[in-house]
């Protein structure tokens, strides 16, 4: 089956998403001290942590949309339930689950207060719910796949809504990491400099993916060729846990039911 990795689903095989990959990946290595009993994870992708998350759980089950993906997970994954579904709702029963995973998801759920209270509904009373999403303040440009991203008081204002408890978390990233940031930032700068129209933000989205995708990764290859070393070597450790959302490059939302 063809990979359906883009510039928005990054890749672990193509070296100049790394630093991408590992901070996404990141969220999962944070994950593993909240897994107990039934797990699900709404939004699986590829899999991408779907080796830590099926090690924690006693149970566990994921959904995505693309059917292809989920046949394929399931046959690498027997241990554990592939569903395919649009999302929301979710077709699940209410308080099943004791863990719920989510990352990068929310930002592309046009009815997102929806989506928070379903995970809420098939979350048993006391259970926790783990969302990523990225922080709009740290956002370079707009990104055509996103209905819209958080910054970290309005996530959590609607997380609150339904869960009894809620932490705001963020997953920043160390000197290393930064240092990437900000040649990525003056790259991405030096692009966005010719939008004179400022297009980017008038132009619906359908009209920009494409050439978003290609930039993109162009910019991703240039980035690895002229810091090919650095590229390389940010691993997920580089990320850290902070209390400091506002400043993060993802929130980190735990809420509890």
């Amino acid at each position: 089956m063809p990979k359906i990795y883009t510039t928005e689903i990054t890749s672990e095989e193509i070296p100049s998403d790394n630093p991408i990959h590992q901070r996404l990946y990141k969220a999962y290595v944070l994950a593993a001290g909240y897994l107990k009993g039934d797990v699900l994870e709404v939004g699986c992708g590829e899999g991408r942590g779907v080796d830590i998350l099926t090690k924690g759980a006693q149970r566990f089950t994921a959904v995505d949309k693309i059917t292809a993906v989920v046949e394929r997970l399931q046959e690498r994954y027997p241990e554990g339930k592939f569903i395919s579904m649009n999302i929301p709702p979710l077709a699940l029963p209410d308080n099943a689950y004791d863990v719920v995973v989510s990352f990068q998801v929310i930002e592309h759920i046009k009815d997102d207060d929806l989506f928070l209270r379903e995970i809420h509904r098939v979350l048993r009373p006391g259970g926790t719910a783990l969302i990523t999403t990225p922080n709009r303040k740290l956002s370079l440009t707009r990104n055509p796949w996103h209905i819209r991203e958080y910054l970290p008081h309005e996530l959590d204002s609607m997380a609150q809504k339904y869960f009894r408890e809620t932490e705001m978390k963020g997953i920043a990233g160390n000197e290393k990491v930064m240092t990437y940031y900000e040649r990525n930032r003056k790259a991405v700068e030096r692009i966005t400099r010719w939008d004179f129209l400022n297009l980017q933000y008038r132009l619906p989205a359908s009209l920009l993916r494409i050439p978003y995708e290609v930039l993109n990764r162009w910019n991703r290859n240039k980035l690895q060729e002229t810091g090919d070393e650095l590229v390389k070597s940010i691993h997920h450790s580089d990320y850290v846990l902070t209390d400091d959302a506002s400043n993060a490059l993802d929130l980190f939302l735990v809420a509890r039911k």
